[in-house]
């Protein structure tokens, strides 16, 4: 197993084919760093990779009277905690019910074990048996506020690969509120890097952007309720002689489709934190007694062979190990989509035509898009009434499947089911099921508005009507759009200090929804779009 644990003196390390990663028990219970980077051989003390101050440190708080040597000020940390002699960005913040935000979550325990955990209601990395991977967990306890906080690391050996993850449970008798929960910290020894992100915006996505570090923050985010095509949710740091085949670089990826920050601090004394994780920007979980939150995962990859090679374990480790179903190892179909020919004025008849003439120049999947349900006759209408509109289509979605299948295609079709329009049977049933704050006038993007998934009446009907649509027809492919960003957040159906939830409530809803048509239609390829 992949995981060697000193445990005289505390200390854990994970080692990959190509990587090694070592941190240890601090004397005042917290983590701290000892090295990321290339692989090294395991020995039964890695003291010397803990830095200390050769003297007192001017000007620093100390966590010991008498003591002016330790501070955390000067220490690379693991997951720091806000309030104990550390001015850096902290991993996690709560607020208590006597308005202190301190916390000192120091260690209790640790377990390691052959396989990799799934992450509740959320998106993760896996593997198809336990040689594949190993787990390390580290149990964390802040005694004041009687919480417990467990660290996940999962390492995939043969990827140079960790995925790692925060989970948080309350087990005493005070509501606690999160204001910060990092999925992922780590402090390296200097800032000699260059911070690579890939940024972009509609239809012009993923464009490289470099620049070097500098003191202070640098970092890219989302508040738009998804991750966006503004920003990916990806950084890597590379050395700055190192290119697509030479040099070390780190790459970070986060393993959510909500509000992100992925950032790097460097400090006064030239050491570079970074973090990832959900957005702290107008964000709040209201942890109730005996209740917990999952944070979403972060996995990491460290190369010495330069960009290329970082970016092919991303490729084989998402694509066999993230990816999942009977579509993971299937080359992908040629498909056309009817969109740009006729955009929504279309009928069964012109339909046909299109699909007779794709067969024959040998397209294998026919997509029918926008358009295809009642009253959705141009963009302002019917977003959220999932019938099929039989003036178009008398034969209705069956009967042009069928016909599609008869030629020798595949039929495939869109939606957009995370949208409403005003002018639907759907919005005039149930206006409140539209994400908004009810003494703001709502803006809407593409004339839609967007539906509250954190609500499970809300989840429960779009699932309702799309599950009888896939029933009845022979479709084999689902283009899922999503055309609109949050605005006005808010929910009606949630208490005031729980409004800042929206957005993540909103990300496990969406991620429910797909799991059950997912599980239900597992021979159905979903598009994200």
């Amino acid at each position: 197993m992949p995981i060697f644990i000193n445990e005289h003196n505390k200390e854990f390390h994970l080692q990959t084919k190509n990587s090694s990663y070592i941190f240890k028990v601090l004397k005042n219970g917290q983590l701290g760093q000892l090295y990321y980077g290339k692989r090294i051989r395991h020995k039964n003390n890695f003291a010397h990779l803990l830095q200390l101050p050769n003297e007192p440190v001017g000007n620093a708080s100390f966590l010991y009277e008498g003591d002016n040597i330790f501070t955390l000020e000067v220490i690379k940390q693991e997951y720091p905690s806000y309030g104990t002699t550390d001015y850096r960005e902290p991993a996690i913040q709560i607020l208590q019910e006597n308005g202190s935000r301190i916390t000192d979550f120091r260690y209790k325990d640790f377990k390691a074990y052959k396989g990799k955990p799934k992450l509740k209601g959320l998106p993760a990395t896996y593997v198809e048996d336990e040689g594949e991977g190993s787990t390390l967990e580290i149990i964390l306890y802040d005694e004041v506020i009687d919480a417990q906080l467990k660290l996940t690391y999962s390492v995939f050996e043969d990827y140079s690969a960790i995925a790692r993850s925060a989970y948080i449970i309350n087990k005493g008798k005070q509501n606690l509120n999160i204001e910060r929960i990092m999925s992922m910290n780590i402090d390296l020894p200097d800032s000699s890097f260059e911070m690579m992100h890939l940024d972009g915006a509609w239809i012009r996505e993923r464009h490289i952007n470099t620049r070097t570090l500098k003191p202070g923050i640098q970092s890219i985010d989302s508040k738009r309720g998804a991750s966006s095509s503004q920003h990916n949710p990806f950084i890597a740091l590379k050395g700055l002689r190192a290119d697509e085949d030479y040099g070390e670089v780190y790459g970070f990826s986060f393993v959510y489709s909500g509000n992100f920050v992925a950032q790097v601090e460097v400090d006064h004394y030239n050491t570079s934190r970074i973090q990832m994780g959900i957005n702290p920007f107008d964000f709040n979980w209201l942890l109730e007694p005996g209740e917990d939150f999952q944070a979403p995962e972060v996995v990491s990859v460290y190369s010495d062979k330069g960009l290329n090679h970082m970016s092919q374990t991303y490729n084989e480790l998402y694509r066999k190990r993230l990816a999942r179903g009977l579509w993971r190892d299937k080359e992908r179909p040629i498909l056309i989509n009817n969109w740009e020919a006729t955009y929504f004025n279309f009928n069964e008849e012109k339909i046909m035509k299109l699909a007779k003439r794709a067969k024959d120049v040998g397209i294998e999947l026919f997509v029918l898009d926008d358009g295809w349900f009642e009253g959705r006759n141009d963009d302002t209408t019917s977003l959220g009434d999932w019938f099929v509109d039989k003036n178009k289509l008398p034969n209705g979605l069956k009967g042009l499947g069928k016909k599609i299948e008869d030629l020798g295609m595949k039929f495939g079709i869109w939606f957009e089911p995370e949208m409403l329009s005003k002018n639907s049977r759907l919005y005039k049933l149930h206006p409140d099921w539209m994400i908004k704050v009810s003494d703001r006038s709502p803006s809407h993007g593409r004339n839609q508005y967007v539906l509250d998934f954190s609500r499970r009446e809300v989840r429960e009907e779009i699932y309702s009507m799309l599950r009888k649509i896939l029933l009845e027809a022979p479709i084999s492919y689902v283009k899922w759009d999503m055309n609109r960003n949050m605005t006005e957040i808010g929910s009606s159906a949630l208490t005031p200090e729980r409004q800042r939830e929206v957005p993540h409530r909103y990300i496990l809803g969406l991620y429910e929804i797909l799991e059950k048509l997912t599980s239900e239609f597992p021979s159905i390829l979903f598009e994200s779009c």
